[in-house]
């Protein structure tokens, strides 16, 4: 519970949209999927619109939430790691969405906000941890696809689920971490050595998965127990 003692607020910043039914003009947009799980998990979903003037609200936002949760979506810009874009396939890349998420995720860190980092959130938060990203992974073995994750024994991501092995984390990514950023620690990779499993062992509670959770947390209790845990510890 919050500190009010009503159910945690879980914050999750959208995505500029091209239409909608029902709504005037441009929409925001997130996932439903996102908002559903975090909702069985006890949680009440917050979107905040990713309005760059926002920017310097953030942190004054991020005290009046109890938890942040990142989901996946285009590509951030390389020059926000001191990259110039080399890769063909780099795609969505959107000022507005990286500019609001790395103040997100630096505000999340230094209230020591829980996190739940997914696909694209999981290298923002290298990103604005100072790390890297391979800006093409140069398969597609990992685009819609299903993937064991062993993780290592004793991690919080292996605690929140239960198990050491993640047993069908599904993929769509096209990138992967690099350089991982000072303070984070790798928990586990799939087969082919890609970074999927990632967390902060100084933070209260901060994982990140390359694979997306929500995709089948309705139906999958490994998947939905990452939401549960992130609203758990809120």
């Amino acid at each position: 519970m919050s500190p009010s003692g009503s159910a945690p607020v879980i914050l999750i910043v959208g995505r500029l949209a091209r239409d909608a039914k029902g709504v005037r003009g441009a929409p925001f947009a997130a996932g439903q999927r996102y908002f559903q799980a975090v909702a069985r998990g006890g949680g009440v979903p917050l979107m905040l619109p990713p309005i760059a003037e926002l920017v310097d609200e953030v942190p004054a936002l991020l005290r009046r939430v109890d938890g942040v949760a990142l989901h996946g979506g285009g590509d951030i810009d390389p020059r926000h790691y001191g990259q110039e874009a080399t890769a063909e396939q780099l795609y969505g890349i959107v000022p507005e969405h990286d500019l609001v998420e790395l103040a997100v995720v630096r505000a999340a860190l230094e209230a020591d906000v829980p996190m739940l980092a997914i696909c694209r959130g999981m290298q923002v938060l290298n990103v604005a941890m100072g790390g890297t990203l391979e800006q093409h992974i140069g398969t597609e073995a990992h685009w819609f696809a299903h993937h064991e994750v062993p993780l290592t024994p004793g991690c919080k991501l292996a605690e929140a689920i239960g198990s050491t092995t993640v047993h069908a984390g599904h993929c769509v990514h096209h990138q992967a971490l690099d350089c991982v950023a000072d303070g984070m620690e790798v928990v586990g990779r799939t087969a082919d050595g890609l970074i999927h499993a990632a967390e902060l062992p100084a933070a209260r509670w901060t994982v990140a998965t390359q694979w997306h959770p929500e995709d089948s947390a309705d139906s999958d209790d490994q998947q939905q127990a990452l939401f549960n845990a992130l609203v758990a510890h809120c």
